[in-house]
């Protein structure tokens, strides 16, 4: 399957909600979803690698740089991270770094756009908030689904079996 989302949106047109922003593919896996884990911060990645550390079997992190494309809040190091604990996916409303990196891993990765720069490390930040990206709210617990046409959530997870 290359295109998951149109067909979620089909079946299940009442149950998701569509994340109106554009995003840039940067990981190895181009299709990803899993249960939302949210962190908001600015420029300054120190509670990803907290969280990156933690088993991900089965989640997606939700990072909300607040759109801040002047210092990366994931690169290389911290995908490893992500893949090593079983994470399926990081989608920043930032920049990511590394990209060339990032697209031979397996693992899902959507940022706004790339920034060589690396964060501050001030340990910053808010964990397991509900974030509001594009006008849509992401609650933590939430449902993600990513693929090339963008993110869809939804507050319960959906059967991809009746796909």
């Amino acid at each position: 399957m290359k295109d998951l989302l149109p067909d979620l949106c089909d079946h299940y047109e009442q149950d998701v909600r569509w994340l109106p922003q554009t995003f840039v593919d940067y990981g190895g896996k181009s299709i990803f979803f899993g249960e939302v884990v949210t962190l908001r911060c600015f420029e300054d990645n120190s509670l990803v690698r907290d969280i990156v550390s933690q088993d991900g079997k089965g989640k997606v992190l939700f990072i909300d740089g607040h759109g801040s494309c002047n210092r990366a809040l994931l690169g290389d190091q911290l995908a490893l991270l992500a893949v090593k604990n079983g994470w399926q996916g990081i989608v920043i409303n930032g920049a990511a770094r590394d990209v060339a990196t990032l697209g031979d891993l397996d693992l899902g990765v959507k940022a706004l756009g790339a920034c060589p720069i690396k964060t501050v490390k001030r340990q910053t930040g808010d964990q397991n908030v509900t974030l509001t990206v594009a006008h849509t709210m992401i609650y933590p617990g939430d449902y993600l689904y990513a693929d090339r046409n963008g993110v869809l959530l939804s507050r319960d997870e959906l059967d991809l079996s009746v796909l």
